[in-house]
């Protein structure tokens, strides 16, 4: 029980993954100010951003309902911390995790924007409604794709649905990356990967400049912090799970440790790359892109896999 709890709270769960997504939040930040010729925000930034706001009143919308709009962050919150447990824990103790894991992970990720959706009709705000509106018709598109991707991930493990038995057959036949499938299910995924984050071409359920930042227009205060907290474990676990399922997981002995970092990077650094190359899309035009482009990709890759390519 005692060691369940340690594993949740600090490590690799709630403290650990928070610090780590607040030093990927400043690396994204860091780049994108680089990008655009500013100096960018001081380390602490992601940190401080948090703790201002637990200090800050936390302002309850009116005609809303209370109860749920306080809980859908919490929610949000431990189950982005049970995600990270789940994908960090068989990199860090091989042969631990369960039969099935995968599919756990993958219902987990789910819940933060499904949370987030609940939120924002529970404040009553009609942008809101709005942002929680394009947010159920991209989770509906992108969903898709990711469990195409996922099939794939299994097939080329030996059809096994365990995060552990992925990681060992990459360490035995190399990592997944390595085939032609490979590179195309990485492709597949870190598109994924930039709309569960609702980072740009795919915010537009939250698009401050057309509907004031949709979905969290009403959080303020401590909910606010919580759901920052929620997306700084996101953008740790979503590259995470990329490295685990497709780039041969992580080590912690050794070079292993810096490796793993520089893989960590380079999924953050292509992900800060896409966004800051590319304008908002339109909510027809992200959806067609993932119901036709992103699928037909996963699928080619899907007849790969089958026929081990």
């Amino acid at each position: 029980m005692i060691k369940d709890l340690f594993y949740f709270l600090i490590f690799p769960g709630m403290i650990f993954s928070v610090v780590m997504g607040g030093i990927l939040s400043w690396s994204d930040r860091k780049i994108t100010a680089r990008v655009q010729f500013r100096k960018g925000p001081p380390f602490l930034q992601p940190f401080y951003d948090v703790g201002k706001l637990f200090y800050k009143e936390t302002i309850l919308p009116e005609h809303g309902a209370r109860l749920t709009f306080l809980a859908a962050p919490v929610f949000a919150l431990f189950s982005a911390t049970l995600a990270n447990v789940f994908i960090l824990l068989p990199s860090i103790f091989p042969g631990s995790g369960f039969k099935g894991d995968l599919i756990v992970v993958f219902y987990l990720l789910a819940i933060p924007s499904l949370s987030y959706i609940i939120g924002s009709l529970a404040s009553g705000n009609p942008l809101a409604s709005l942002g929680a509106s394009r947010e159920i018709k991209l989770i509906m598109s992108y969903e898709l794709t990711f469990i195409l991707a996922l099939s794939c991930i299994v097939i080329k493990s030996g059809m096994s649905l365990s995060i552990s038995d992925i990681i060992a057959a990459q360490q035995e036949g190399g990592a997944f990356i390595g085939s032609v499938s490979g590179v195309l299910l990485f492709i597949v995924i870190l598109f994924v990967i930039q709309a569960k984050l609702a980072l740009v071409p795919f915010d537009m359920s939250e698009a401050e400049t057309e509907i004031a930042h949709g979905v969290f227009i009403e959080y303020s205060g401590s909910a606010y912090a919580i759901i920052k907290m929620a997306r700084y474990i996101m953008l740790f676990a979503l590259p995470s799970l990329m490295v685990t399922l497709l780039m041969g997981g992580f080590r912690i002995s050794g070079f292993g440790i810096l490796w793993s970092v520089l893989k960590l990077v380079a999924v953050l650094l292509l992900i800060t790359l896409i966004r800051n190359t590319n304008p908002r899309l339109r909510l027809d035009q992200a959806m067609r892109f993932f119901f036709i482009w992103m699928n037909l990709i996963a699928v080619i890759a899907l007849g790969l896999s089958i026929i081990k390519l």
